[in-house]
């Protein structure tokens, strides 16, 4: 079988299983398994494919058809200009939150070592885009949970942007002083309780703990509202992610807890993704 033959056969296996973008899974997955990316792929697709490698591939296949992420397979995923690891026990980085990053960046502006902490930090995706543009910041980033942990202090090794600091914290019970910060962000669970059911299948596979926002969804925004940003310096900026629908009740929480020129800002869907504020 040559390598055109099998990249067709996973291919063809996905759109079967009702994958929404077989051709670009299958691309990936080919990669993984053979090293080749899409113009390689075309090149070389003539040519005989080796026999451990496409059982590698129809194997990572045999996975994605059955409905495991695509991210968690590759075991890494791109933010910004950055390549993060990622894997089960930890949400998978989307493009909508570099939104926040660039939020965050642009209200920080002009200052070279902003001291900067980000709540629910996951992979480390919204410290370290944030590390990528202030190299001589300081910032920590706050997780509690084992496994996202534990990708977040890989991707902080291999990343190496060692102004980043992971600290074990639970954003809704913090103990200990976290004051003194000119920035927090955070994109944090902000699903409904009651929509977790509803949620896409692949989605579900992520981690509840990372989706489950209460059961208003907007657990984790009071708690930056009322023990976060208290704490916040003055002239300092706060910028959270949102889900659709939230943009007005969690700038009335930044509101009631002092923040100015707070604005709703959409991302590349239009839709309202990031809440933002200045402490005056």
């Amino acid at each position: 079988m040559t390598l055109g033959e099998i990249y067709r056969q996973g291919k063809n296996e996905l759109s079967r299983a009702g994958n929404e973008a077989p051709g670009f899974d299958a691309d990936c997955l080919f990669q993984k398994a053979f090293g080749l990316d899409r113009q390689g792929r075309i090149l070389y697709s003539g040519d005989f494919a080796p026999e451990e490698q496409s059982q590698e591939y129809l194997g990572l296949i045999r996975e994605r058809a059955a409905g495991r992420p695509l991210q968690y397979i590759l075991g890494k995923w791109p933010f910004l200009e950055l390549e993060l690891q990622v894997g089960e026990g930890v949400l998978i980085p989307r493009e909508e939150t570099e939104l926040l990053v660039y939020t965050a960046a642009e209200l920080l502006r002009g200052r070279k070592e902003p001291k900067i902490i980000d709540l629910c930090a996951g992979t480390g995706a919204v410290a370290l885009g944030l590390a990528s543009l202030f190299p001589h910041a300081s910032i920590a980033a706050a997780e509690l949970y084992d496994e996202a942990f534990s990708y977040l202090n890989r991707n902080i090794q291999e990343t190496g942007f060692h102004n980043v600091t992971p600290l074990r914290v639970d954003v809704l019970n913090p103990q200990g002083d976290f004051s003194g910060y000119d920035c927090i962000v955070s994109n944090p669970p902000y699903v409904e309780r009651g929509e977790l059911p509803e949620l896409q299948a692949e989605v579900q596979r992520e981690p509840h703990t990372a989706l489950d926002g209460g059961m208003d969804g907007l657990d984790f925004y009071r708690a930056i509202a009322g023990l976060w940003l208290p704490g916040l310096n003055q002239g300092g900026i706060a910028a959270v992610e949102i889900g659709e629908g939230q943009g007005q009740a969690v700038a009335q929480l930044f509101r009631a807890a002092g923040l100015t020129k707070v604005e709703i800002r959409r991302d590349f869907n239009q839709l309202e993704r990031v809440v933002a504020g200045v402490k005056e």
